[in-house]
């Protein structure tokens, strides 16, 4: 009888872990599927690579990532310390989009390059500024005084558009102001010295360094080196300035999803409202 009722428990044991066993075949490192077969990606974030500027471009990025995460988008910032590779990496596919110039930096880049690229909004504008350790306003600039700017044919325009509206020269009036160069001041009243053979990013040491009478900056390059356009610059841009900072993209990816919940993100109030705490008016949004 104890024979018989061992073999029976023994019985009901196996049943119990076959079961057991077949319960968790079942779930155990189980794969959900969609209606077509393959693995179910609900919840799944859509990346989306951005190369930008440090400063203030990949800080305004990182504000934007956990909105963007709440709409599905994992926004990947890839940092760049020049003004070449972010729109030649984009043409190539490494990046899906670039925020860190303007529109004539983008065009005339297009133009040399021969590049598929385009311009999908702009987000803010950083005032260019005029900074001397010697001087104080650009009257007290001294007969023959020199000003150092940067080698980016792109920016001549714009730092001379500048310097006319503040009063300093003047430009021939057929021309197109945003493509003005050297040659087409017709009044120059202090005979101005320009020296154009800097890069961008080395005129803040320049600054520092109290070489020059003054020097042209970008206030990306400015704040980037701890400057500060508004307390710092003998005389700044407008904010009326037509040198956006934009987004740009391959021709063809403009209506991508991620692309457009991207700027509607960095055109928010919420942004916005980051950008002028962020900066004090050193960098501007643009609607």
């Amino acid at each position: 009888m104890k024979k018989l009722l061992s073999a029976f428990l023994l019985l009901a044991l196996s049943v119990v872990l076959v079961a057991c066993g077949s319960n968790k075949s079942d779930n155990d490192g189980d794969t959900s599927t969609n209606s077509s077969g393959g693995e179910d990606t609900a919840g799944e974030l859509k990346e989306l690579v951005v190369g930008a500027s440090n400063v203030p471009h990949a800080i305004i990025l990182e504000k934007a990532q956990p909105i963007l995460k709440e709409k599905g988008i994992d926004l990947v910032i890839e940092e760049y310390q020049d003004y070449v590779l972010p729109n030649t990496d984009l043409a190539d596919g490494e990046i899906d989009a670039n925020y860190f110039q303007h529109i004539p930096y983008l065009e005339s880049f297009i133009n040399d390059h021969s590049l598929d690229l385009v311009n999908v909004g702009g987000i803010h504008i950083e005032p260019i500024g005029v900074y001397s350790k010697e001087y104080a306003s650009l009257d007290e600039l001294p007969e023959g005084a020199t000003i150092l700017m940067s080698n980016s044919v792109a920016d001549h325009g714009r730092v001379l558009g500048m310097l006319e509206a503040q009063g300093l020269i003047t430009l021939a009036d057929d021309i197109d102001k945003t493509k003005a160069e050297v040659k087409n001041i017709v009044d120059n009243p202090k005979n101005i010295q320009f020296d154009a053979n800097y890069e961008a990013a080395l005129l803040p040491q320049l600054y520092n360094n109290d070489e020059g009478d003054a020097v042209l900056i970008n206030s990306n390059y400015a704040i980037d080196a701890g400057i500060n356009p508004l307390e710092d610059a003998i005389a700044i841009e407008e904010s009326d300035s037509p040198y956006v900072n934009i987004i740009a993209v391959r021709s063809g990816d403009e209506d991508q999803e991620e692309i457009k919940a991207l700027i509607d993100v960095l055109t928010s109030q919420e942004i916005q409202d980051f950008i002028l705490e962020e900066w004090k008016g050193s960098v501007v949004p643009v609607k």
